[in-house]
């Protein structure tokens, strides 16, 4: 037992260690590309001509939290090509958050629409430009060999924005050495990506029946998932994302690949899926979305399975190979979701609870850090709200300048 206890304490301390390195690496090698590429987009999105998709592309840049999320697997590449990495992951995220916006409008055809849509996520992920046609719904632009993802929308243009997300995101994979031996397996979660989007829309706009059977087909023998829970796996980018990451190292090992395919779809995909739809619930009861934590017949059902499937993606992440850095991502992730004020709503802590007791040692840490940067997020928004009255250098100066401007 006291050997046993020992061993415990010696894995926590290991796993601080390394959850300090890697938010050192993160806020000193990656948060800088990061920023970068978060104002290029923010730019691009405001050059777009019209309104409706100008606005919904803002919108979504402004979900800042879940593409940093996605630029944290940087932290595990090589430091040489972590920019490089950055730039695929920010750009397929900020994709995949445009799309999200963008099927859930209103529309005669709205599964057509929000398939085709999300194509865009399938040609990002082929660097030679080159996706079979038979699993598209248009044809490809011969010239750029991208399709019409707006075929099924009245707006349209979009200034290139789409376009160069998806066009950013394939040159940036073309550069990473491993790339073709993960291409197969991150096709695989991006196709389970598109169904989902496809057929989880508004109560109004989706078909219930075909996403619950679809599902089911999806749900892998033996894992005993709820079919919702097979669907929140499906619908999860972060194995996309550990593949990414590791595609940036010179050799991959084959199993290593399926390891990691096998842990994020659908243990981590599934609690991450879930922890979005448990802090979003509010916001999507009110434009009418679907939440999969509204399937549970009750609250202490949804926090009896949210602890299992924390189980199992603690479990998962901890076996696959550098197991400590998956762990991290684990306990990051959850920590972001988590330090959510929804996460403290009476209905929604006894969950929470289960979901941090589960995970364990790195919660504390990523806690703090994810609540701090809350709290110093609704500052800057309270000061840019209501600026304080500059303290002028040279008064003399500033009152010329006043009298300039009021006669």
């Amino acid at each position: 037992m006291a050997d046993l206890q020992a061993s415990r304490i010696s894995n926590r301390a290991q796993l601080g260690f390394a959850f300090a390195g890697a938010a050192r690496r993160y806020w000193f090698t990656v948060f800088p590309h990061v920023h970068r590429e978060l104002s290029h987009w923010r730019d691009r999105a405001r050059e777009i001509r019209d309104p409706v998709l100008r606005q919904l592309a803002l919108d979504a840049q402004r979900k800042r939290g879940n593409m940093e999320g996605a630029a944290a697997f940087a932290i595990f590449a090589p430091h040489r090509r972590r920019a490089t990495v950055v730039r695929a992951l920010v750009a397929f995220q900020s994709a995949y958050n445009y799309l999200d916006l963008l099927a859930e409008q209103p529309r005669a055809e709205p599964i057509a629409g929000a398939r085709q849509l999300h194509e865009a996520l399938l040609v990002a992920l082929d660097p030679a430009g080159r996706v079979a046609t038979d699993s598209l719904t248009a044809p490809l632009d011969p010239a750029a060999w991208q399709p019409d993802y707006y075929a099924h929308y009245p707006q349209r243009d979009d200034n290139g924005y789409l376009g160069e997300l998806v066009d950013t995101c394939r040159t940036a994979l073309a550069k990473l050495p491993s790339y073709p031996a993960v291409a197969d397996a991150a096709r695989r979660a991006v196709e389970r990506v598109i169904e989902f989007q496809t057929l989880n829309l508004s109560k109004h706009q989706g078909n219930h029946d075909a996403f619950a059977r679809w599902a089911h087909t999806e749900t892998p023998s033996g894992a005993e998932l709820r079919w919702w829970e097979t669907a929140a796996a499906a619908g999860s980018s972060l194995g996309i994302y550990a593949l990414i990451a590791v595609a940036a190292d010179p050799v991959v090992d084959p199993s290593d690949i399926q390891a990691i395919e096998n842990a994020y779809f659908p243990w981590i995909g599934a609690l991450h899926s879930l922890l979005d739809h448990l802090v979003d619930r509010t916001e999507d009861a009110a434009v009418g979305q679907r939440s999969l934590i509204g399937y549970y017949t009750s609250p202490e059902e949804a926090a009896v399975r949210m602890r299992v499937l924390a189980d199992r993606a603690v479990r998962a992440a901890g076996a696959l190979p550098r197991g400590e850095r998956h762990s991290i991502v684990l306990a990051g992730m959850a920590g972001y979701y988590l330090s959510d004020p929804e996460a403290s709503a009476p209905e929604v802590l006894p969950i929470a609870q289960n979901v941090r007791e589960t995970i364990g040692g790195l919660m504390a840490p990523t806690l703090l850090v994810f609540r701090a940067r809350r709290l110093a997020g609704r500052i800057g928004a309270e000061r840019a709200d209501h600026p304080l009255p500059r303290r002028p250098s040279n008064p003399a100066a500033s009152a010329k300048h006043a009298r300039a401007h009021h006669g």
